[in-house]
């Protein structure tokens, strides 16, 4: 066992920080700083032995991982628990967000209303049509001439202009098929927080064999009464889909009449058509031409095994400008990002998605 003088002085050194007033620790502190090959161990056990007297310290059974704790979802667990409680509802919070809606159990989806209930989703924004006073942009020569005139003929400042911003209208069509049962009630409180957040420039229809507008009933600043009042007015809630009728029907009474011109309309369905995939598919081809980006949300497209081979998916599919996951909290953040993206506001994609993260979170943790 070859001992050079840097592992003994790093022997001494080390004992120096531990003590030899424990065997172990000088045990230890002699084998991990003069032992430099496996077969130095068998040498060093039995020197030690033989120095120390006894047996050399068996190494202890490394201890058994422990499994991740979920936070409780009922108030009273909490408060009985001993741990971090911010950072467990953090971790709460991140794991619910990305559960699919149709596994929650009634404590789950009781903790999901209330992190819907805090987001708080910027709307898309596109350039006005007029044009106002800025610090920076292009020069405006007739504000510019106009204070020319009133100081009388000094030098005045340039005056400059730029666009204004105003909220891209948000069409969410959201089936509420027997097939779509088990997301129904989380879109349409989805939708309520859209609504509440841009009251002017959103409308919320629901799909099934029929449409029905919903914006007015979920402009309640209720949630519950809200959905309530948006429940007793769908007439087919849970029962067939004609997407392809339904959308017609949309078009023919909305769509062409300003609804849909220039908006970005999210469809929120599994494509599950039993009507004529043709129908569905002309129609989309009619709204695509009439909307900014046409979003079809999918519950099914966020597993990995998925493929869009349905007769109704596969016939709206060339009409979409995209095609995302909508099963989940974190997938429905997602669905806003691309709205605020293909609305034409693309730098604020980033902040929108943040927005809603931290804002809701921060809520509820107050809650």
């Amino acid at each position: 066992m070859a001992c050079g003088p840097d592992r003994v002085r790093a022997f001494l050194a080390a004992t120096a920080h531990t003590g030899v007033a424990e065997r172990s620790a000088v045990y230890w502190a002699g084998r991990v700083t003069l032992c430099s090959d496996p077969a130095d161990l068998a040498r060093y056990d039995a020197a030690f032995a033989a120095w120390f007297g006894g047996a050399a310290p068996r190494p202890r059974a490394p201890a058994a991982p422990r499994r991740a704790r979920i936070a409780p979802l009922e108030p009273g667990e909490r408060q009985e628990s001993g741990e971090a409680e911010p950072v467990r509802a953090a971790a709460a919070d991140e794991v619910l967000r990305h559960r699919d809606l149709a596994d929650l159990g009634e404590a789950e989806r009781e903790h999901l209303r209330r992190l819907l209930a805090a987001v708080r989703p910027d709307p898309p924004d596109r350039p006005a049509a007029r044009w106002r006073r800025a610090r920076r942009g292009p020069l405006d020569a007739r504000a510019t001439l106009r204070a020319v005139l009133r100081s009388g003929g000094e030098p005045p400042r340039l005056e400059r202009r730029r666009r204004g911003r105003r909220a891209r209208r948000v069409v969410l069509l959201v089936d509420v098929s027997g097939s779509m049962e088990p997301y129904a009630d989380a879109l349409l409180r989805f939708a309520h927080v859209v609504v509440r957040r841009a009251p002017a420039s959103t409308e919320v229809f629901t799909l099934g064999t029929r449409l029905t507008r919903v914006t007015a009933q979920l402009r309640g600043r209720d949630a519950e009464r809200a959905l309530r009042a948006a429940a007793a007015a769908v007439p087919d809630f849970s029962g067939g889909t004609r997407l392809g009728e339904v959308l017609r029907a949309f078009l023919d009474r909305w769509g062409r009449r300003g609804a849909a011109r220039g908006a970005v309309v999210v469809v929120f369905s599994d494509g599950w058509e039993r009507g004529d995939p043709a129908l569905l598919g002309e129609q989309l081809r009619h709204l695509r031409r009439l909307a900014r980006a046409v979003i079809w949300a999918n519950p099914h497209a966020g597993h990995g095994e998925y493929a869009p081979v349905q007769s109704g998916i596969a016939a709206a599919l060339p009409h979409l400008d995209a095609l995302v996951p909508g099963h989940s909290l974190g997938s429905l953040q997602r669905v806003w990002a691309e709205v605020v993206r293909l609305g034409g506001n693309a730098t604020a994609v980033r902040g929108a998605e943040m927005a809603m993260t931290r804002r809701g979170a921060a809520e509820v943790g107050r809650a």
